[in-house]
């Protein structure tokens, strides 16, 4: 019976020691990924509505110029308000 134990010990220990390289492997690979530079953050997106306006007032000018009829200005404007 002590024979058993001690295999079982044996391979416990083994099985322990195992896991506490694969352990230490993984916290090396986490420690040089904490050491490379973080990306930069991405500029802030321009606001839709400033975009929106900016579109309408393109169109105000075409149709003041006279490039847009009033339908076409109409139609144009309703798309980009999404009516």
């Amino acid at each position: 019976m002590m024979r058993r134990r001690r295999r079982r010990m044996i391979v416990g220990a083994a099985v322990v020691g195992a896991a506490a390289g694969r352990n230490a492997s993984s916290q090396q690979t986490s420690g040089s990924e904490a050491q490379a530079p973080a990306p930069e953050p991405a500029p802030p997106a321009a606001p839709a509505e400033a975009d929106l306006n900016t579109q309408i007032q393109q169109l105000a000018q075409m149709h003041a110029s006279g490039v847009l009829t009033d339908a076409e200005f109409a139609a144009a404007k309703a798309k980009l308000l999404g009516t």
